[in-house]
């Protein structure tokens, strides 16, 4: 019953992201409503890393905070590939080879980006959480991103 929950969330996370670009591809400026939809994403992520995760009180005091401050990381970065997708929105139609390289420059450093921030908090999660669970909670946090790529793939069309 936990896997299906589990996996129910992690499609409504992955919709949801959806759900974000196609705004950016409609270029319909509804910054209100993505602002609600992402912090219910953040929400429903964070009961999945609950249920997930199961961990004990103690776990539970030294987990959060780091999980936080992970999160408000990968959310700045997030932040940054967004600004990303609304340029490619923005110049889909006259891309130019000078856009179409600056695109993949900056796609290409958020991606190094978002590895060296999960190479960073690895030694905070290991300080609180057994190995098993540090690697549980990376499993989750590739998955969930997975998602997020896939829907991304197919939400965004290729550059002509």
């Amino acid at each position: 019953m936990k896997a299906q929950i589990g996996t129910r969330m992690m499609i409504l996370l992955g919709l949801g992201v959806l759900a974000l670009t196609v705004p950016a591809f409609t270029q319909s400026n509804q910054a209100d409503n993505m602002q609600i939809v992402r912090e219910k994403l953040r929400a429903d992520k964070k009961l999945l890393v609950a249920q997930t995760m199961q961990l004990t009180d103690p776990e539970s005091q030294s987990f959060w905070p780091v999980y936080e401050s992970f999160q408000k990381e990968l959310t700045a970065l997030n932040d940054r590939v967004l600004k990303l997708i609304q340029n490619y929105a923005q110049n889909y139609a006259s891309m130019t080879n000078e856009v179409a390289r600056t695109l993949t420059d900056e796609y290409m450093a958020a991606d190094a980006e978002r590895l060296k921030i999960r190479q960073s908090y690895l030694p905070r999660f290991r300080k609180v959480l057994s190995e098993i669970k540090v690697a549980r909670y990376y499993q989750l946090e590739t998955k969930i991103q997975a998602l997020i790529n896939y829907d991304l793939a197919t939400g965004i069309p290729l550059i002509q």
